[in-house]
Formats: C-alpha cells, structure tokens, sequence
C-alpha cells in the first residue's frame, strides 16, 4: 500500500508516517517543506525519527511549487493520501495571513489537482476545530452553520472544506476532512500550550493565560487522533449519486479549563507556575468541544488516552527531549 502523508516533518504527520511505516506492510513517501515558523531542529529530529524506518522515505517539496509537487506525486502515483501539510497557527495567521493563503490554499488546491490527475483511493486532509466560529455551539456539530470563523487560519480551513467538496462533486474524488480538536502530545510543536506552558513552568518564567485560564478546550492526544485517521483512510465515503465526500470532528469530547491544564502540569513537573491572568485574545474561541457521534457511527471511533496519561506522556518526551 503506497501512502503520501504531506507535513511528514510536523507534529501530526510525523506520527502519522511513524505509524504507517512501523506497521511494514506501507510504502510511505513524506514530504514537506520544513519552514521556519518554529523549530527546523525539532523538524529535523523528527524525520531523524522516521528515516530509521526502511518502508519510509522523504523528499523535500513546497506545496505551493504545484510543478515540483505534481512531479513527486506523479512518480510516487499512491493509492491513499493523508494531507496534513498546511501552515499552522490561530494568532500568527492574524500577523502574516500571505503565509496562509500560499500554504493552505495555494498547497492544498496543487494537492486535489495532483489528485485529479492520478485519482488515490482516497483522501483524507486536515481540517479544524476553528472552523467554527461565532454563534457556534457547544459540542461542535459537523453540521452546524460554519460561515462566521473568527480567525483567518479557520477561514483558510474552511476554505479547503469548500475546495474538496467541489473536487469530490466535479471529479468523483473519494475525500474526508478530519477537523483536528487541540491535539497534544510528544514531539509537540513549541508554539503549543503543551510545551510553552512546560517551558515557563520549568524556567520560572510567567504564563500568560487569556481569559484567566478560563477558556475550556477539547484535548485530545496524538495517539488517539492517529487511529482515527488512519481507519478513517481505509474507509472512503459512498460511491456516488452523492459527491463522494465527508467532514468529521475528531476530539477527546471532554473539554477542561487551561487552568486546570496547567495545573496537572504543575504536578507532573513538581514545581508551581508563575501566572499572568489577562483578557480574552481576539481570535481566539472560548471553548471548543466536539461531537464525535458521526465519527463514532463511522468506523467506531472511542478516544482511549485520558488527559492525565497523555500528559504524563508528554511530559516524559518533554524532559528528555528538551532536557
């Protein structure tokens, strides 16, 4: 079985492949173009990780280089792939949203054209919780009115959303969206609540919690999202009539408070943190929780790790990564 997983060097994907390659019976490509945004050294040891691998290799593209990516997709010509490359980040995308445009609209429309061409079996991008914006809900529904996102990183996410669905109805394209709920874990990336609240809680330097601590949000860890997206890839949506095409939340269900969350790290830590209460964030949604019934009813979804494991799993990677 022959797998592209874009965004192989960052957090998601580098699970993603390491679970596809582990497994010996893929032949999993990975590309991505290793920016800058955060930490090129933790990219790095990451694909470090996975080049140990013999069924894993990797190849260094742009998404938005739709000549340089079409020719890597067209020699490679897989059966499923899983796109998680994009740029990433709720507040940086109010300060650079060109990066974002290029990134996730530019990549993402060289990805489906790529795939028009040489039609995978099926597949399966990355969406995300920031899709839903004003007015939505708690727990997020997968139908709820997704129109209003309050970040222009959930505006570009529900671009895609829009994207794929044309793709899928104009050129019977076998496509699923996962819309990703605060994911966490080890190899996190640093510009995450995870480890920047680890950081300052290890060096004394204070947190600034927005909304004091008060905003609730559905953590859900690395391993259980990965199931996920992997039985997700072995089971395309319905043949047509009906645009082949399906979006599906992929969260913990349990929402906590960040306050708590940096509580827990505390404990696990042995040492207290030094808090900066402040005002809500513009951007930034008040708590997110999703619904996973449709997920559930699907391909049996049932997240397995509780916050308390997966953060002391967390932690354990964090001090010996970070020593």
């Amino acid at each position: 079985m022959k797998v592209l997983v874009t965004g192989a060097a960052g957090f998601i994907g580098y699970h993603v492949a390491r679970r596809l390659a582990e497994t010996k019976r893929c032949e999993v490509l990975g590309v991505d173009n290793v920016n800058e945004y955060y930490s090129v050294e933790l990219k790095r040891a990451r694909l470090a990780e996975l080049e140990k691998f013999e069924d894993f290799r990797f190849v260094k593209v742009d998404l938005a280089d739709a000549a340089a990516f079409g020719g890597v997709y067209a020699h490679f010509k897989p059966q499923y792939v899983v796109h998680l490359g994009a740029q990433a980040g709720v507040r940086y995308s109010a300060e650079n949203p060109a990066a974002y445009v290029r990134s996730n609209i530019e990549g993402f429309l060289n990805v489906l054209e790529a795939c028009r061409k040489t039609p995978p079996k099926h597949l399966v991008f990355a969406s995300s919780s920031s899709v839903y914006g004003a007015g939505a809900e708690v727990p997020f529904r997968e139908d709820a009115n997704t129109d209003r996102p309050i970040s222009f990183y959930g505006a570009t996410k529900k671009s895609n959303e829009l994207m794929a669905h044309t793709y899928a109805h104009q050129h019977g394209l076998m496509i699923t969206g996962l819309r990703f709920f605060t994911v966490y874990g080890p190899w996190g990336r640093p510009d995450m609540a995870p480890t920047i609240f680890s950081k300052a809680i290890s060096e004394g330097t204070p947190i600034k919690l927005f909304n004091e601590g008060r905003n609730r949000r559905d953590f859900t860890f690395v391993d259980d999202i990965v199931d996920g997206v992997l039985k997700v890839l072995l089971y395309p949506p319905a043949q047509p009539p009906t645009p082949p095409f399906r979006i599906f939340n992929i969260g913990h269900n349990r929402p906590v408070e960040v306050m708590l969350f940096v509580q827990m790290l505390e404990e696990l830590l042995g040492k207290k943190a030094v808090l900066e209460l402040a005002p809500p964030q513009p951007g930034d949604m008040i708590e997110t929780c999703a619904s996973i019934e449709r997920l559930r009813a699907a391909i049996g979804f049932e997240p397995k790790v509780t916050l308390e494991e997966g953060l002391r799993r967390f932690v354990e990677w964090f001090r010996s990564y970070y020593k």
